[in-house]
């Protein structure tokens, strides 16, 4: 089965990073579903019935954003609050829709990746700033294939880095 990558970006038009991954994944319809939150519910409307078919039609999920003031875009989280509800994402009550299903991040930052340490500018690493996002998919029992990660978009990404990200992205999910 496919992969399906939930990709929320406000201004994908504008983005660098994520439009190209999302053209590298396009490429290739056959193995991954590309499916834009903000193209498909621009009033942050969600289809909650919708959106858990097209998970359940899917062996694989990734998760596909911006990382900004340390955390996902707000349709990105309300997504998430939406989509995997008790009964269906979790609980005693036939919540196994994402049990084993692997799940991945991936992510594009803005900061130079030397920020994102212990003894860097924000004292945290990315690993630790995602965590709240591997314990929710733990909580579900899906099997979490951590992330990928683009560092330092806001000092310029060189076309050469843009095209072995999207390369290395592409990668990373099929070896998830």
């Amino acid at each position: 089965m496919k992969t399906l990558v939930i990709v929320t970006h406000p201004s994908i038009e504008t983005s660098v990073i994520n439009k190209r991954w999302v053209e590298e994944l396009k490429n290739d319809p056959e193995k991954y579903t590309v499916h834009e939150l903000h193209k498909v519910y621009p009033d942050g409307n969600i289809d909650v019935a919708k959106e858990q078919r097209l998970i359940e039609s899917h062996s694989n999920l990734v998760l596909q954003f911006p990382f900004y003031w340390f955390n996902c875009p707000p349709l990105l989280k309300k997504w998430l609050d939406d989509v995997f509800a008790y009964g269906w994402a979790y609980g005693s009550n036939g919540g196994d829709k994402l049990k084993n299903r692997k799940i991945a991040l991936a992510v594009s930052a803005g900061i130079k990746k030397e920020d994102y340490t212990e003894e860097g500018r924000y004292r945290y690493t990315l690993e630790h700033l995602l965590s709240p996002f591997e314990t929710s998919f733990l909580y579900c029992n899906a099997d979490y294939r951590s992330f990928y990660a683009l560092y330092g978009a806001e000092s310029g990404t060189s076309a050469s880095d843009l095209e072995t990200s999207a390369q290395d992205y592409v990668n990373f999910i099929d070896n998830m």
